[in-house]
């Protein structure tokens, strides 16, 4: 089989992704052909490598177009209008799955807990749950904890203002506040679409993070104060397999993320499979 590995500009840049390799490693093993294609900033180029040896199956990790994350979703579709075989989301499922707030009222219709939230953008209301201090505030279109730091956590109304006008400022959309849940942090990854599987736990592990900062998935703990790797937070956090984790704790996780509704949203294209996260999709946090 030929298969395609479609990623964006900045897996190669520096230090290259290694999920790069583990693919074509794997895909070899198998004993199919594979090429990699580039999304930068042009879509002619693009068109031209992907039907210039039209592939069986594109991987498509391309989470974004000409840099901006918000274009994700027009990848998937261009696939769609080139009638290529893909991997990963629809164009729907990532439009949803791009804007945490329309991922939140969907998971609220379908009766999926999640913490209570509001939705304001400059001045307007656009939906308001009972919410309660503390909060978490945080940009709903973008990923990757972008516009996430220590101070996204807020105790009163001074402090959720000053974090609304400079979310508004910098990102020039609304600003998502939702309820922030104290406890342990776990993610439950989800393969396949109808009769969905939970993968293994993993639990971002806090022990050694900063005690003045909350602990959060900040912007700086995922990827460094610099986007370098380093600084106290990054150096803090790490993802583990837990140990000593209750079996009726892991099992609800494992059941939330892989019921009815889940797996019709997912079957539906409404959202990520594969990327679904117990962090977001149901509670932010269990506690355990």
């Amino acid at each position: 089989m030929k298969v395609v590995l479609l990623h964006t500009k900045d897996a190669v840049d520096g230090e290259e992704d290694p999920v790069l390799g583990q693919i074509e490693q794997a895909l070899r093993a198998g004993g199919h052909e594979s090429r990699r294609v580039m999304v930068d900033a042009s879509v002619d180029p693009l068109v031209h490598d992907l039907m210039s040896d039209r592939p069986d199956l594109v991987i498509n990790l391309a989470e974004s177009f000409a840099g901006k994350s918000a274009l994700e979703s027009n990848i998937a579709a261009l696939l769609n209008l080139l009638d290529l075989r893909y991997t990963g989301s629809s164009p729907a499922g990532l439009l949803v799955a791009g804007d945490k707030t329309l991922s939140k009222k969907v998971l609220v219709f379908h009766g999926i807990k999640t913490p209570q939230f509001a939705t304001v953008y400059r001045g307007m209301v656009d939906w308001a749950g009972d919410v309660k201090f503390p909060l978490i505030v945080k940009p709903p279109q973008e990923d990757a904890s972008l516009g996430i730091t220590h101070r996204s956590i807020v105790r009163d109304v001074r402090e959720l203002l000053e974090m609304i006008a400079e979310l508004q400022s910098e990102y020039q959309q609304p600003a998502l506040a939702e309820e922030f849940v104290e406890g342990r942090e776990f993610y439950v990854g989800v393969l396949g679409n109808a009769n969905a599987r939970a993968l293994p736990v993993i639990e971002m592990d806090f022990s050694t993070f900063p005690a003045d900062k909350p602990r959060i998935a900040s912007w700086a703990a995922k990827w460094g104060d610099e986007g370098d790797s380093k600084g106290a937070e990054f150096e803090g956090t790490q993802s583990i397999f837990p140990e000593h984790l209750p079996d009726k704790l892991r099992e609800k996780m494992e059941k939330v993320t892989t019921r009815k509704e889940m797996d019709e949203m997912i079957q539906s294209g409404k959202l990520e499979d594969g990327k679904t996260m117990i962090g977001y999709l149901a509670w932010r946090r269990f506690g355990a």
